[in-house]
């Protein structure tokens, strides 16, 4: 991989005790990527802790915005970050080692012959650790009523782990994605399907975070619920992107 080729995005909110972690292991794995941090004004000093790191380990950049805004506009406004750069590889990743940095070579991998790649939990069996088994289901049940739904033939509609190629992301209309929570990554996946972009899986084993709070919500599921909904409409209606 070239330098300058690959960035890997990581939203981030009162998360210092895992950025400080996971930056040196992604480093670890490639040595050549760039990370970019998209810090939502944390008031336990993560952008400080990146800040200190960016000192010392090279490629590594922070993206400040002023509130606490949602998931799903963390990540647009880091995508735009690197539209407006030259990275032909885009990812995102959590900071909680949810996401094992030990997968992304799969990832640049796959992506040579995809547009979007999905580090996916259910495509072999249920690789889940730590979980409670409410959520569990939760997860597994929500990806199938998903799936069903927008006909879209992916198996984790939900999973974080993502590889974009530049193409995609060009031509993605980021003003038009209306989720902020969890369900940005069932938004962005559809509408790849819908413009004819190659979809890919590859299977990833998922890990609970050990350090901070999980940012799911009520909310954010009743968010998803009514978007799944709207997909199912506008697929049904034949609604092009």
């Amino acid at each position: 991989m070239q330098k300058d080729q690959a960035l890997i995005i990581i939203p981030t909110y009162n998360e210092r005790e895992n950025i400080v972690l996971i930056i040196p292991e992604i480093k670890k794995v490639l040595p050549q990527v760039h990370i970019l941090v998209v810090d939502d004004s944390s008031p336990d000093g993560t952008a400080q802790s990146v800040r200190e790191m960016a000192s010392t380990i090279s490629d590594v950049y922070l993206l400040e915005r002023p509130q606490k805004n949602g998931l799903g506009r963390a990540y647009i406004s880091g995508f735009q970050w690197a539209l407006q750069r030259s990275y032909q590889f885009i990812f995102e990743m959590d900071a909680d080692f949810s996401h094992d940095p030990k997968y992304l070579p799969d990832f640049l991998n796959a992506i040579k012959e995809n547009d979007l790649v999905i580090g996916s939990r259910y495509i072999s069996g249920v690789n889940v650790i730590n979980w409670p088994m409410s959520r569990l289901l939760l997860s597994y049940c929500g990806n199938k009523f998903a799936s069903i739904l927008t006909g879209i033939s992916v198996k984790d509609c939900t999973g974080g782990f993502k590889c974009f190629r530049r193409e995609l992301l060009e031509k993605l209309d980021m003003e038009k994605i209306s989720s902020s929570g969890y369900s940005f990554q069932v938004e962005i996946n559809y509408y790849a399907w819908k413009m004819g972009f190659r979809i890919a899986e590859i299977p990833i084993v998922f890990t609970d975070r050990k350090f901070g709070d999980s940012k799911m919500s009520t909310k954010i599921i009743r968010e998803a619920f009514l978007l799944i909904w709207k997909l199912r409409l506008a697929s049904l209606f034949k609604r092009n992107y």
